[in-house]
């Protein structure tokens, strides 16, 4: 879901919960500034609409109640929308726990610890240590890039940024204004999606190809925010994992660890070089790039041409 349209469901969650008397269409649009901004009586009745589906379907209980003058008003008793006990057994209390400990930044730990002590307060035994029950598992989520952290609170409070970016197949970083929509790790790499105003298009960043600082900019989005937006489903496509064809290369023994993973076949071809067939699609070009020279294209030869291509353009550079 989309921090803005997830935002907005929260707040009118929050302001059917707090009253104590039904609230109008009116007081609900006055009270809630994504309301205020929807522009016409009709575009605002058609997102108030399916707000209040959205939440009914989320098992929020709205009332729609019809005052002595005929005006409807909506509101969400307390009583009808209290949650059950929470009742844990040893094995979800640790799930749990494991979850809170797989975030390691700082700005996390804190809602990490108040987290496991809601775990405590919510049934978990003192003498039961969440972690116990799955010792060997130490989940971390790696964040050693400088721009996650301001990349993060930008997505969350939905304001555009620039940043230096510097291509695969580029020597130098160019500077790109970007409205953030999300982030998410894929095989060991965290990659920002969002809306790229010099290119007027939606692309996805690699954080480790980020240079130098992240600096926000003032004013709103111009391009509206996905309600999906599909991050590891792109650097999938261009990773090569939706293809239909195979690429033959040489890589150097030892080296590429990332792409014998991938391989449907190894020959060991002696003198520190193996023989791999790897799947082969939309973007191979610019992963293959990556590894230098432990890596040599045999098959296709327009596989091969984009890699040369590539490797002079950084050459060049």
């Amino acid at each position: 879901m989309a921090i803005a349209k997830a935002e907005r469901l929260m707040n009118l969650a929050l302001c059917l919960l707090g009253t104590r008397r039904p609230l109008s269409k009116r007081e609900l649009r006055e009270s809630i500034e994504a309301y205020l901004e929807a522009g016409s009586d009709d575009s605002f009745n058609r997102m108030f609409e399916r707000d209040k589906d959205d939440l009914r379907e989320l098992g929020l209980v709205i009332e729609t109640v019809e005052s002595l003058d005929g005006e409807i008003g909506y509101l969400a008793r307390r009583d009808s929308n209290r949650l059950p006990p929470i009742t844990l057994d040893a094995e979800e209390a640790a799930a749990l726990g494991l979850a809170a400990k797989v975030w390691q930044q700082a700005r996390l730990a804190g809602a990490a610890s108040g987290a496991l002590q809601k775990l405590r307060a919510a049934g978990l035994p003192e003498d039961v240590d969440p972690y116990e029950a799955h010792s060997a598992l130490e989940p971390r989520i790696p964040v050693h890039e400088a721009a996650f952290e301001p990349l993060m609170l930008a997505c969350r409070d939905r304001r555009p940024v620039i940043f230096d970016y510097r291509k695969a197949n580029a020597a130098q970083p160019e500077p790109r204004h970007v409205e953030p929509w999300a982030l998410e790790c894929w095989r060991g790499h965290w990659y920002l999606a969002g809306f790229d105003r010099d290119r007027g298009a939606e692309r996805v960043f690699r954080l480790s190809r980020i240079t130098g600082k992240v600096r926000s900019r003032g004013g709103k989005f111009t391009a509206p925010v996905p309600d999906v937006v599909t991050v590891r489903e792109t650097v999938a496509s261009w990773a090569g994992e939706t293809a239909d064809r195979s690429a033959l290369i040489r890589l150097r023994s030892g080296a590429g660890y990332p792409l014998r993973a991938k391989a449907t076949a190894v020959r060991e071809l002696g003198d520190g070089w193996d023989e791999l067939e790897i799947p082969y699609g939309h973007g191979l070009d610019a992963w293959l790039v990556e590894f230098g020279p432990d890596v040599v294209v045999l098959e296709p030869a327009e596989l091969r041409a984009d890699v040369v291509d590539r490797l002079r353009a950084v050459a060049k550079g």
